[in-house]
């Protein structure tokens, strides 16, 4: 049986310019920082005799195999994507890239940042544009309602604020 996996779904293809800088610094510490100290210690573990049992060796070729990779998949993925720079017109509907403030009928309030899916870190308030969360609030208006599902339940919150960034 092998370790085959369908591949899954792309998302979206859009991208914050912060979103996509961050992912051009990973490349460049990956390709300039991370991979010629692995090969270094690749070639200096090389050079102490048999590589069949030598772990240094072993482990920094499977590192160099997943800095490569993950460079790869980074380098073709930002030629993919489309970097949202532009704020819309309409500052008062929710579109890619707005800061989104929910209340709940308690007062108790959580703020989104609708990003693409490269980007998303729900703890610092990211989510991916591809989210159920996020596509319930697009193109919502302020002071609309918008149910979303909170474990087994469904809870009302109320559109408070949209911010878009300069």
């Amino acid at each position: 049986m092998g370790r085959w996996r369908p591949p899954r779904p792309r998302g979206s293809r859009y991208i914050t310019p912060e979103g996509a800088q961050r992912m051009r610094t990973e490349v460049k510490h990956l390709w300039e920082v991370e991979r010629p100290r692995v090969t270094q210690a690749v070639s200096d573990a090389a050079k102490l005799g048999d590589r069949s049992e030598n772990a240094d060796y072993i482990y920094g070729k499977k590192r160099l195999r997943e800095i490569d990779s993950r460079v790869r998949f980074l380098t073709k993925r930002l030629e993919e994507v489309t970097v949202v720079d532009r704020i819309p017109e309409d500052r008062d509907k929710v579109f890619f890239g707005a800061w989104v403030t929910l209340e709940d009928d308690d007062g108790k309030t959580l703020t989104y940042r609708i990003v693409g899916p490269d980007e998303f870190d729900v703890k610092a308030g990211l989510i991916s544009m591809d989210s159920p969360v996020a596509r319930a609030l697009l193109g919502r208006r302020l002071d609309d309602e918008v149910e979303l599902r909170s474990g087994e339940e469904w809870v009302t919150y109320y559109l408070v604020d949209i911010r878009y960034q300069d």
